[in-house]
């Protein structure tokens, strides 16, 4: 299973294999990287007989095709550099994002996607290849993560966790929802960004910051809203750690200083339990739940508590076997240690938005500390470390628009992504975002990344004038993504729209004629 409370996973290796092993925070995840042979290339036999031993319906020689696929593309170009990860070629982050993803349990068709997605983003390999040698799912995945990709330029690095323009904000969210209808392609950019966020502690100040902060406003209030919890705490953490170096230090180290104290009071605690809960009959898996620093400083922030004060600097989690088990838990907890009101939720009884469900008390412990306790079924745990992915799959779907059953799932993957409070707490703000996601819209950008909204239908004219009335009497012509079209054209999610202009232009007649289809927004008619 994929989490913080697992082992980092080690593959079977022979003499002629070592790991390379990067440094492994206590804070934030780093997983293991790819098995290298001695001669410093990746051993893709041990890899494959890892990614397949993690999901065994996995076709193993359409995975090793797609590696190889990817890894030939890469060496055909000797002088090309993966422009976010350096010292990482476009082969090895394709590795690592379909690591993420087999841990998701994801199927086959992403996994492949995924493979070969960073040669295609970085101009490697040609989409109408991968169609022809691996079919059109898997192209069409990787066309969704392309465009999902034009997010990317539309943020402007920012030093502190403060979002930017609300509105600018809302209309990226929009857009993510609008441009993604198939939760795969979400998930493999969401694996992507995992990677890119990992790869760029070595890269300059505004690389790294631009990064961080895409990451921290968009991709992990997706991990939440998506309920993959060990992939929100990573990119909240790292994230944070390049966003606010200082106060993330300082959390570190106060968490560093009192470890030892903490574990073994963690250690004390768990044996206390774990007696008294085999006392009673009820089986259960105790451990102590990892320390997330972004977590820690945000709710120091929000509630204007000292670090002494966080409960969940101190922390178990029990797993047990059925739902009546956790209440079972419960009761023994608040029997051993005074309960601190206030402090309980019941998310099972009332599960959060994004499904997770767990029950959660503050007690005062041992020595007068407080102890944070997390009690759950083992199959609700599975969940909030799945997320979204522990209900959808894909085998056997029919995935044509007439599919009643695809239709069912499009639907049900708007609303999933139509997170709200999330971006707001996450950011600081007081005011809750939230949004309406109307089928009617279309969003784009402009050159300098803003996202705008118009009605679905909607030309370069229309989009001229919702810039500005000048801008669009003097209009000349349109390019879209670099690309010359007509006026009459009809934009598409995440486009970016170029207006040509002339500084003595003047409208055309013919933009009003409705049989020429160069306007239909009421905004450029007036």
């Amino acid at each position: 299973m994929p989490g913080k409370w697992h082992s980092l996973r080690r593959l079977a290796t022979d003499g002629a294999i070592h790991r390379a092993v990067g440094k492994v925070s206590s804070m934030v995840q780093v997983r293991a990287n790819q098995p290298i042979n001695t001669d410093g290339s990746i051993n893709l036999d041990a890899w494959l007989d890892h990614i397949v031993s993690v999901d065994l319906v996995l076709d193993r020689e359409v995975m090793k095709k797609a590696c190889e696929f990817a890894r030939e593309a890469e060496q055909t170009d000797k002088a090309h550099k993966n422009h976010w990860a350096e010292g990482t070629s476009s082969f090895q982050t394709g590795l690592e994002i379909a690591e993420i993803l087999a841990d998701l349990k994801l199927d086959q068709d992403s996994l492949v996607a995924a493979v070969i997605y960073r040669g295609v983003r970085e101009g490697l390999i040609a989409l109408p290849d991968v169609e022809q040698r691996f079919g059109a799912t898997v192209a069409k995945l990787i066309d969704g993560v392309l465009r999902m990709a034009a997010i990317s330029a539309s943020l402007s690095p920012r030093q502190s966790l403060v979002l930017g323009s609300q509105a600018q904000v809302e209309n990226l969210r929009k857009m993510l929802v609008a441009m993604v209808d198939d939760v795969r392609v979400a998930l493999i950019k969401l694996a992507e960004r995992t990677c890119a966020i990992r790869a760029v502690k070595n890269a300059d100040d505004e690389k790294r910051n631009r990064v961080a902060r895409e990451v921290f406003d968009i991709y992990a209030p997706l991990a939440h809203r998506l309920g993959i919890g060990h992939i929100k705490w990573e990119l909240e953490d790292l994230s944070f750690r390049y966003l606010e170096p200082d106060q993330y230090k300082q959390i570190a180290k106060l968490l560093h200083e009192r470890r030892l104290d903490r574990e073994r009071f963690i250690s004390d605690v768990m044996s206390q339990l774990d007696n008294e809960l085999q006392a009673t009959g009820v089986t259960a898996d105790i451990s102590g739940r990892a320390k997330h620093i972004y977590s820690i400083w945000r709710k120091m922030q929000r509630k204007g508590l000292a670090f002494s004060q966080i409960y969940d600097v101190r922390a178990l989690r029990v797993l047990v076997p059925e739902m009546r088990d956790c209440y079972t838990a419960l009761g023994i907890v608040h029997t051993l240690w005074r309960h601190i009101p206030k402090e309980f939720d019941d998310y099972i009884a009332n599960p959060k938005e994004n499904g997770y469900r767990s029950l959660h008390t503050a007690v005062i412990g041992p020595e007068g500390k407080v102890l944070e306790v997390q009690i759950r079924t083992h199959a609700m745990h599975e969940e909030a470390e799945l997320g979204v992915c522990a209900h959808w799959r894909y085998k056997g779907t029919d995935v044509k628009s007439g599919s009643n059953h695809y239709e069912e799932k499009i639907s049900w993957l708007r609303q999933v992504l139509e997170w709200h409070e999330e971006l707001g707490d996450i950011g600081g703000l007081a005011d809750q975002l939230r949004v309406d996601i109307e089928p009617d819209r279309v969003y784009v950008f402009t050159p300098d990344g803003h996202a705008i909204d118009l009605p679905k239908g909607a030309t370069p004219l229309d989009f001229a004038y919702r810039v500005h009335t000048e801008i669009g009497h003097n209009c000349r012509g349109a390019k879209i993504n670099g690309r010359i079209v007509p006026l009459n054209y009809s934009l598409q999610t995440g486009e970016q729209v170029e207006i040509i202009t002339s500084k003595h232009g003047t409208p055309s007649r013919d933009w009003l004629n409705s049989n020429l289809g160069y306007i239909t927004t009421s905004r450029a008619r007036a």
